[in-house]
């Protein structure tokens, strides 16, 4: 898809406590120093300049950082990476709003330093609360317990930040329905302007993979009782969340009309977004040589990443992915459907000069039979049907 604007994400990996069940690309560090943070914030501004030769000259959508704990960053450091953010890409209007958004975990740290990251620029604050059982957070691994989740929420509110989006898990160790009900009545509660809720899954290589393996990890241990406790929970947490105003406007997300995550909504629409920092990820501009779009990574070790750029490069984890025209189309169809509204029939054509049916018929044809696919009369336009939502994986492998 071509688009003039671009979205930024800052990835930011240090850690106070890596948690039992991430595999992202983290640091565990319980202080940084102000040198280790120095140094770290210069290497994202050296790499956001020499990006600039494949992403310069387009108006900035959307900034986030994640992590990783990017709010263990000084605001300061908040602060110089909005600001050369914003030089490298101006917005298209002076008073158009970008959406900012700062990661931040629950704890006395991090809510001390609020004020200073809204002075900062950041708009929208994603809080990582994750359940406010403390049985729960603790057999997650999590370093904060229910009340400091509770004091956090409400020191966003006062920090007078624009949107506050909160993060719940489901389906994790000792969560029963009832828990995670009340978890979705407190986070409710607060009036958040929007709240993401994600499957807990078990990620090959990390100590929960291991536990699960030893039989040690309080999940059920059938695959069939396991789909079925997270099918109801994600059952509640639509009715739920639905039900206090929320709209479910991606797989995982639910939002109040307006503040539907603009950010995160580039990766479904597959609009370009440049990733900046250790381990993150770029999807870069379609050009004349790449018409069906390519990413890169960076290298997910943080002395391979500082040394890419100390030696004044680009970090590179491996070649650039140049998608050709088949994997193009099953993305474009499997990243739409994520979005509940679906994928455009004749978008689609225009890019790949043909409709969905024309790759897909026999497939399509028979979701449709069996109620998990939608496709619009006249249009051609699919979107998963609500029985098609809680089976969205078993679906979308049939594009790939």
């Amino acid at each position: 898809m071509r688009d003039s604007s671009v979205g930024v994400y800052v990835h930011v990996p240090f850690c106070e406590r890596v948690c039992p069940y991430c595999d992202f690309a983290v640091v565990a560090a319980r202080s940084l120093g102000r040198a280790r943070e120095d140094g770290y914030v210069d290497a994202i501004l050296l790499e956001l300049e020499r990006r600039m030769a494949v992403f310069g000259g387009r108006s900035l959508a959307s900034l986030y950082l994640g992590g990783g704990t990017p709010s263990l960053l000084q605001p300061a450091s908040v602060a110089r990476i909005v600001a050369a953010v914003y030089a490298a890409f101006p917005p298209a209007a002076a008073d158009r709003r970008v959406e900012v958004t700062l990661e931040v975990n629950p704890s006395t740290l991090e809510r001390s330093r609020l004020p200073g990251f809204r002075e900062a620029g950041v708009n929208r604050v994603s809080l990582g609360v994750q359940s406010f059982n403390d049985e729960v957070l603790r057999r997650l691994g999590r370093a904060h317990r229910g009340d400091e989740g509770r004091r956090s929420v409400s020191a966003c509110r006062e920090a007078g930040f624009d949107a506050v989006s909160l993060d719940l898990i489901f389906a994790a160790p000792a969560q029963t329905l009832p828990i995670f009900e009340r978890d979705l009545a407190e986070a409710v509660a607060f009036e958040p302007e929007h709240v993401s809720t994600y499957e807990l899954t078990i990620e090959a290589g990390t100590p929960f993979a291991t536990a699960a393996a030893r039989g040690q990890l309080a999940v059920p241990r059938d695959p069939d009782q396991q789909i079925e406790r997270s099918l109801a929970m994600m059952g509640v947490a639509e009715a739920r969340l639905e039900g206090a105003g929320f709209r479910r406007y991606e797989l995982s997300s639910y939002a109040r009309p307006g503040f539907e995550s603009v950010h995160n909504r580039r990766y479904w629409q597959r609009r370009p977004v440049l990733g900046l920092g250790m381990g993150a990820f770029s999807t870069e501009p379609i050009s004349p040589e790449t018409p069906f779009g390519s990413r890169r990574a960076n290298p997910r070790n943080l002395d391979a990443y500082l040394t890419g750029i100390a030696a004044g490069g680009l970090p590179e984890a491996g070649p650039v992915e140049v998608l050709d025209a088949k994997t193009a189309r099953g993305e474009a169809v499997f990243l739409a459907l994520r979005d509940v509204d679906g994928l455009d029939a004749e978008r689609f054509a225009e890019e790949f000069g043909a409709p969905p049916r024309a790759f897909w018929d026999p497939a399509i044809s028979s979701l449709v039979t069996e109620g998990l696919l939608e496709e619009r009369a006249g249009s051609g336009d699919l979107r998963l049907t609500p029985r098609g939502r809680r089976v969205s994986d078993s679906v979308c492998e049939c594009f790939v």
